[in-house]
């Protein structure tokens, strides 16, 4: 099958096109990077599951129209009546730009922000899918946290898909002082017909002695393609507990490359993915141990339900000499429907002796006697089926860790729950 290719020229063009500012070296870097290896295909490893074509064919399509998309003040109206009612310190990008009004707000909240345009910035990730946000990106964040806050802070990317293809690029930085306790909400969304892809890149300096805790929430409109990239460095007996929920959106990759390099550092994370039908969503994470003692853990669950297909790939590398590890995987898959495929790895590399490590990961459906169960109590069959497929999710749900977002991820993963058990129903009358 031929895959399909970047246009590289159209690429260097739009990225020439660009205000010239702190980030133009970062920019042409990224070009000649990508101009030298590419974007990954399924003949790569961590690839094989998940075609890339949808988003370059999106890319190219407006790398040739160049189509002006909606600016940040144009969508103010729609990110107040997502965040309004959500108590924490919000910034906003729109479409890949940042909108200033919501900056504007913050002061007094320990948080120093600026934009990476400002200064020369390096960006130097030199990953295909990162190397692609940054050849194209307009601007980005750049946010140190002191943890003197007294709410969350809130980072809402939201973008509109109308008339022809689009596509948006985000760059967030996170620096958390030593010492710091604070909380940390990513919000993704979009809506709009046309075909559109984001690409989103955050990255997170995590001190000495910090206690973090970050939610993320992607709910896309179904059938928009979006990528992430989420880079994190833990510092010296520091901890970070974090959630993601994957909602919507067509076609789904997240990677997450946690690096414990300091003693005493500790991350829990989780996640819970839904997919319905033609949905397609790849979570690859990856923890290198490289001292010890540091501890990790990660519980993944995914609901299908349809023609779809879901990845989970964790990977642990335990580095020679961090003894005193402690590293632990779990995936659990509920599948509806036998045309839902779910591809689950978990990867274990111990380079090291003294170490606790485990794997787990299993694949079913609804316990028949427990829908038994909630039919004889007077139930219809979706409505037991919702009820044992929102079980199955709470757990996760429940250890979303910022308080101030529990809400809204409840709602929206109990939504979306409704909304595949009703396609459940349906294809089964159909067949």
């Amino acid at each position: 099958m031929k895959h399909t290719e970047l246009a590289i020229d159209d690429l260097r063009s739009a990225a020439r096109s660009l205000p010239d500012n702190g980030l133009a070296g970062a920019r042409e870097a990224a070009v000649t990077h990508l101009a030298e290896h590419g974007l990954p295909t399924r003949r790569n490893e961590d690839w094989k599951y998940t075609d890339l074509s949808a988003a370059i064919d999106i890319s190219n399509r407006w790398l040739r129209s160049r189509t002006v998309t909606p600016s940040a003040g144009l969508l103010d109206e729609r990110a107040v009546a997502l965040v309004g009612n959500i108590d924490a310190n919000w910034l906003v990008i729109v479409n890949g730009v940042v909108a200033d009004r919501f900056m504007q707000q913050l002061t007094g909240s320990g948080l120093d922000v600026s934009r990476l345009s400002t200064e020369t910035s390096s960006l130097a990730l030199q990953r295909p899918l990162a190397d692609l946000n940054v050849a194209l990106l307009q601007d980005g964040l750049r946010v140190r946290i002191t943890g003197d806050g007294d709410k969350p802070l809130g980072v809402l990317f939201v973008d509109q898909a109308d008339g022809d293809a689009g596509v948006a690029q985000s760059y967030v930085e996170l620096e958390f002082a030593a010492g710091s306790t604070a909380e940390v909400i990513e919000y993704h969304v979009s809506d709009g017909d046309a075909d559109h892809y984001a690409n989103s890149v955050l990255t997170m300096n995590i001190g000495a002695n910090c206690d973090i805790k970050h939610v993320r929430l992607q709910n896309r409109r179904i059938g928009h393609v979006h990528t992430s990239r989420t880079s994190i460095a833990l510092g010296r007996d520091s901890t970070l507990t974090m959630t993601g929920f994957d909602l919507g959106g067509g076609l789904i990759r997240n990677d997450v490359d946690i690096d414990l390099s300091e003693t005493g550092a500790s991350v829990v994370f989780d996640g819970l993915y839904l997919a319905g039908d033609g949905q397609h969503i790849d979570n690859h994470t990856r923890v290198d141990h490289r001292v010890g003692p540091a501890t990790s853990s990660q519980e993944y669950r995914g609901i299908l339900n349809g023609n779809c297909r879901c990845v989970w790939n964790g990977k642990a590398v335990v580095h020679e000499g961090a003894d005193g590890t402690d590293a632990s995987q779990a995936n659990h898959n509920l599948l509806l429907t036998e045309k839902a495929e779910v591809d689950a790895k978990p990867e274990l590399e111990i380079y090291a002796e003294d170490v606790k490590c485990s794997h787990g990961t299993t694949i079913g459906q609804l316990d028949e006697s427990s829908l038994f169960y909630l039919r004889t109590r007077g139930l219809s069959e979706q409505h037991a089926k919702q009820v044992l497929t929102f079980a199955f999710a709470a757990d996760i749900v429940t250890r979303a860790p910022v308080d101030a977002f529990r809400d809204t991820v409840s709602a929206s993963v109990e939504s979306r729950l409704a909304e595949i058990v009703a396609a459940d129903i349906t294809l089964e009358i159909a067949g």
